[in-house]
């Protein structure tokens, strides 16, 4: 009874000591930053966005660069408007995006298969006609190059059928009338995040970015 109850102690204090490091780790990595590349040229404008839990890229829906439309399909929402003129996308655990629409409607398995990365991923991609600056949406500047350079790292995610097209999950899951969801490849994992994939892609288009992060705070933080 006695090395139980003290093997349930070590458990618990084990448990309790990995969710301290992982927090005061967090906030370490996400506030020291990565500096942005220096650059003359302000060619095409983005902006990240966060609802509070995920932060999403948001680039131009068209731009001499790359179409999105030609990529995913407006189609896929049920508002089916053509006539937005940006794109937001989010990658994270497919379970979280389906099944969870309030914190009231999580599951412990679907917790569990998040954090340990034994579950999907998705693509979460929103149209909107106009961006706002707001304390959940900045605005940044970048170039022709650095934009291609993100073009290539959000389509990469992305998982494709044989024809090469992302695949459209059908689900009655939708946030609103002008998102859809698609495969994606990877694992969402405590160590990689939806806000992880969002700081990496900053990182890969050359902005400002956390060391780390699994939480949008920050992000946002470097852009205070």
């Amino acid at each position: 009874m006695k090395s139980a109850l003290m093997i349930a102690g070590y458990v618990f204090l084990s448990i309790c000591a990995f969710v301290l490091v992982y927090f005061l780790v967090a906030f370490i990595l996400s506030r020291w930053g990565v500096d942005k590349e220096p650059q003359t040229r302000q060619e095409v404008t983005m902006y990240i966005l966060t609802n509070g839990v995920h932060t999403d890229l948001v680039v131009p829906v068209k731009h001499e660069l790359f179409d999105w439309n030609k990529f995913i399909n407006y189609q896929h929402t049920k508002g089916k408007d053509s006539t937005h003129n940006w794109v937001a996308f989010g990658w994270g655990d497919k379970g979280f995006y389906l099944e969870t629409p309030t914190w009231a409607d999580l599951k412990v398995s679907t917790a569990f298969k998040a954090a340990t990365g034994l579950s999907n991923s998705a693509i979460h991609a929103t149209f909107y006609k106009d961006m706002q600056e707001s304390a959940d949406c900045k605005r940044i500047q970048i170039s022709v190059q650095q934009y291609n350079r993100l073009i290539k790292f959000i389509k990469t995610r992305f998982d494709l059928d044989a024809k090469g097209k992302p695949i459209h999950i059908q689900t009655n899951a939708n946030y609103g009338l002008n998102d859809a969801f698609y495969e994606a490849k990877g694992s969402y994992n405590l160590f990689y995040t939806c806000n992880t994939w969002a700081n990496n892609g900053l990182k890969a288009s050359g902005q400002k970015a956390s060391i780390w992060t699994p939480f949008y705070q920050g992000i946002f933080y470097q852009y205070q």
